[in-house]
């Protein structure tokens, strides 16, 4: 019998809370821990945002690690391609509880859907995740001076950060152009040690990226 999805999880939410976890395990293969079920300071920011975001809690949980990784290094902080703001989120608590001065968290996207795709490279379609605004997104960052959203299409929606350095980005777009004009910019501006995460890399859903 198959269980209701929102049972499981409501059943393993509450196993969390003290303590344990539920974890399928086969006979004869490893059966390695889930280590992001298993940092309390990781779901204490990813909880909250699931329902917004994509990414899988393992890639979540990779991006908190490169937060961490390169809090110590000047510069700042960029997510391209937000959606509904969950990673951006992510991104901005984890950097909040951290020693020191905040550092800027700049966020990029059209905020009104995929851009214009290319069909010999990309399965993804103009107007797809288009669920979004960039009025919803403001809203979880309410008073935040630190988080700068800048709406409109990729590189161009970028000039007033020509001169940034950056020590960590998100890249989340999905497409064969938006990875390429991303890489072009914020290569030359990392600080050294800086890390460019893409997400969608690997992805039968996104061969292009």
């Amino acid at each position: 019998m198959k269980l209701d999805p929102r049972l499981q999880r409501r059943g393993a939410e509450w196993l969390a809370k003290h303590g344990w976890r539920v974890q399928r395990t086969v006979d004869g293969k490893p059966n390695p821990a889930l280590v992001w079920d298993e940092d309390l300071e990781f779901l204490r920011v990813f909880e909250p945002v699931r329902r917004l975001t994509l990414v899988t809690p393992a890639a979540a949980y990779v991006l908190a690690s490169a937060v961490r990784q390169t809090g110590h290094l000047a510069g700042s902080l960029a997510e391209v391609g937000v959606y509904q703001g969950g990673t951006a989120k992510l991104i901005a608590d984890l950097t909040s509880s951290t020693a020191g001065e905040p550092k800027d968290l700049h966020l990029f996207d059209t905020f009104t859907g995929m851009p214009a795709t290319d069909p010999r490279r990309d399965l993804h379609v103009a107007g797809d995740f288009a669920d979004t605004s960039v009025e919803q997104v403001a809203a979880l960052f309410p008073n935040d001076r630190v988080v700068h959203l800048h709406p409109g299409h990729f590189p161009a929606s970028a000039t007033a950060v020509e001169k940034t350095d950056f020590c960590l980005v998100h890249i989340d777009v999905d497409i064969y152009r938006s990875v390429l004009d991303a890489c072009r910019f914020f290569y030359p501006r990392m600080v050294e040690g800086g890390v460019m995460l893409f997400d969608d890399y690997g992805w039968t859903s996104c061969p292009g990226a």
